[in-house]
């Protein structure tokens, strides 16, 4: 088995027939003449991004039970471990006017965005450490053993556009590089005629090699593939991602995995997202499910990577609009009954909607209100019974 270390990948041999065939074999020792030691060998790829820390590949047998280390290989370095990767862009009103970008670098020196002819904007930058994360009794991933430093995280927000309108832009500095020219579209103004977007939500990520990682979602692929489609044919105006985004779950490095996976859709259309359970939820954290979901993440690492039009740090809830759709994005992992704050938010928020303006109003939240499936994975009468009637 060979192992990618900070990304907790590992590769089976056996992905290789030629080495389990023993068809590249090398003598190794010879006697008289005739060869009595052979050694067979195989090929690995493995699909490796920019993650700004050196990274080792290790060979071992006895799998993830009784690991025996038998080679390793020393520590690579990314060539420069500060280029701005993994851009993504949001809305942060309803005008269609001004659009958030936010990209992850090893730098933590404030960087720009260049776009729209000559404008710049200069990047607000921070970052989240071990100690922002949750551990309890037992060890959690994300502070006691499925740590990544996660770099700096810049964001920029590029004003004075037009609404159902394309640009270019382009991020970075001289110092750390620049990333390629990218092309967006920004979404049609709340009140305008029409709005084509795609929602969904659980989607996480996959590798693009036949690792084995601890989490995987292999319809994610799939769906970011035919999203992009759409975007390339310009069939739509934005993507709503609605709880469990990454499925990170603790092991920080895999954000960065599934930034890169959704990049060349979350780059060129407004990208907006909710928070799951995956996100936020865990013990004694003030999560409403006493569950560890989270990993420990404990919602930090979510907001801090897509920075959503909300109320304050962690209240997660925010509305907007887009064409003639409402939209109101809640919390299920935060307080939602009659006498919380999220409650009041919500029934004000709604109350106040012009559907004249908006006729569309679109509730949205991460955990289902109606379901056919029972047990754990059903819907939570309670909430049921304190929201619907809003």
């Amino acid at each position: 088995m060979h192992v990618f270390i900070l990304n907790l990948q590992a590769m089976y041999m056996s992905n290789d027939p030629n080495y389990l065939s023993c068809k590249k074999q090398e003598c190794k020792k010879y006697d008289k003449g005739k060869c009595v030691a052979r050694t067979c060998s195989g090929t690995l790829t493995f699909h490796v991004i920019n993650i700004r820390t050196d990274i080792e590949f290790v060979l071992f047998g006895g799998g993830f039970v009784t690991p025996c280390v038998l080679n390793r290989s020393g520590p690579i370095s990314f060539a420069n471990p500060k280029k701005p990767l993994y851009g993504h862009i949001s809305s942060v009103n309803s005008t269609g006017s001004s659009m958030r970008l936010t990209w992850v670098s090893g730098d933590k020196e404030p960087q720009q965005v260049q776009y729209k002819d000559g404008k710049t904007q200069l990047s607000e930058v921070t970052t989240f450490s071990q100690d922002n994360m949750c551990t309890s009794d037992l060890p959690s991933p994300a502070k006691d053993f499925g740590w990544h430093d996660p770099g700096f995280i810049h964001s920029a927000v590029m004003t004075e556009l037009k609404p159902s309108s394309t640009f270019w832009y382009r991020y970075g500095s001289d110092l750390a590089g620049w990333s390629e020219q990218i092309q967006f579209r920004t979404p049609p103004a709340g009140g305008s005629d029409e709005l084509k977007f795609v929602a969904y939500g659980d989607m996480g990520k996959a590798p693009r090699d036949p690792s084995v990682e601890h989490y995987i979602q292999p319809g994610s692929l799939s769906v970011i593939n035919a999203i992009a489609d759409e975007v390339n044919s310009n069939n739509i105006d934005s993507v709503f991602h609605i709880g469990d985004i990454s499925y990170a779950t603790g092991f920080l490095v895999e954000w960065d995995f599934f930034l890169h996976q959704i990049s060349h859709v979350a780059s060129r259309v407004s990208y907006m997202t909710a928070i799951g359970n995956h996100e936020r939820d865990y013990i004694s954290s003030g999560s409403v499910y006493f569950t560890p979901d989270s990993g420990g993440e404990c919602g930090v690492p979510y907001e801090t990577y897509f920075p959503m039009p909300t109320l304050a740090k962690d209240k997660p809830w925010y509305s907007i609009d887009q064409g003639s759709i409402h939209f109101t994005v809640i919390s299920t992992e935060h307080n939602w009954s009659p006498n919380s704050e999220q409650y009041h938010w919500i029934k004000k928020d709604m109350a106040s909607v012009d559907r004249s303006r908006t006729p569309w109003l679109i509730f949205t939240w991460h955990r289902p209100m109606y379901s056919s499936l029972n047990a754990f994975l059903g819907v939570d009468d309670k909430f049921v019974k304190e929201v619907e009637p809003l």
